[in-house]
């Protein structure tokens, strides 16, 4: 693989828990030699096994068959040395615990041991990429590469800019995420909770919302967001579908001709700052009836769900030829 004239040959995932080990896999998965670091053999031996699982399932929904899964698993090298992961490595993300201070120690860490080319993408899905490299050597280098959780499954990678992150960096790191199967998006300025995490946090303000007014149950808040939006979601953005739904207007008359009617629904809408404190126990108390009332094969505990949930994203993936 070739990005910006630069042949990459190793890739590496610091701290390789649950996003890291996911990212090690895709990464392996598009062909890649991997090195997956952690702190401890112990970590490391989870990330095997999370591996093994991840594989598995993938070999269950015939996405690989055995040989192919037992390749891929092969190019996954595990270590529990920063220097041994990163070095000669082309690409370097980014894993850890989202505080400043573990991040600045693994900076400096990278930074030691790294190829002064290899571009370096941090994980982070709140934190500030200026803050992140603030004492790097050469923060120009860093990006942040925010996907979300399972990156092997999920294509979607959040690419955030640092005030010194260089427009190469951006173009190196989008190409390399795209050519691995993954569509990236890049934030034109740093924003808190980037576009997803905003996106996905307004409407479960208006989840909770509804909930709490007595409008519905989170059973059927679910189900509505699953079989009204998101199935048409799960096909194409929000702009899209208004587009097609506004007819030969597209989004713009869809838009013009509903401004009223939407100005009178968004002026009920939550527009909270902060969530109720008693929404945590509604929501949990939702969802577990909400299992309950679920049958096994779709899922009526969090492994099963998980099992699920995993199934129809590989399906879904495989319609938009991402699998």
């Amino acid at each position: 693989m070739e990005i910006d004239g630069i042949q990459i040959k190793k890739v590496a995932s610091v701290g390789a828990g649950v996003i890291g080990y996911s990212y090690a896999l895709k990464f392996a998965m598009a062909g890649l030699d991997v090195w997956a670091q952690n702190r401890t053999e112990e970590s490391s031996e989870l990330a095997r096994e999370r591996v093994a699982a991840s594989l598995e399932s993938l070999v269950k929904n015939g996405v690989y068959t055995e040989e192919e899964s037992a390749a891929i698993a092969g190019r996954i090298h595990y270590t529990t040395s920063i220097a041994e992961a990163v070095a000669g490595a082309q690409f370097i993300q980014e894993s850890s615990a989202e505080h400043y201070e573990v991040k600045w120690g693994l900076v400096r860490a990278i930074e030691a041991a790294a190829d002064p080319t290899a571009t370096i993408a941090s994980s982070t899905s709140g934190l500030l990429v200026t803050e992140i490299a603030k004492n790097a050597k050469h923060p120009e280098r860093f990006c942040g590469g925010h996907p979300y959780n399972p990156p092997h499954l999920i294509p979607l990678v959040e690419i955030t800019k640092g005030e010194m992150t260089s427009e190469k960096t951006v173009e190196r790191a989008k190409a390399f995420y795209a050519a691995i199967g993954m569509e990236p998006v890049v934030l034109q300025k740093e924003a808190l909770g980037f576009i997803c995490n905003r996106l996905q946090m307004a409407l479960y303000r208006e989840v909770a919302n509804l909930v709490l007014s007595g409008v519905c149950t989170i059973e059927d808040a679910d189900k509505a967001v699953t079989f009204g939006p998101g199935i048409r979601w799960g096909i194409m953005g929000p702009s899209l579908v208004f587009e097609l739904g506004g007819g030969k207007g597209g989004v713009s008359g869809l838009m013009n001709h509903l401004y009223d009617s939407i100005s009178l629904w968004l002026a009920d809408m939550a527009d909270w700052k902060s969530f109720p404190p008693e929404f945590a126990q509604v929501a949990q108390e939702g969802v577990d009836a909400e299992l309950a009332a679920r049958a096994p094969e779709v899922g009526n505990d969090p492994e099963s769900l998980a099992q699920y949930r995993d199934h129809m994203l590989i399906e879904l993936l495989k319609l938009h030829k991402k699998l």
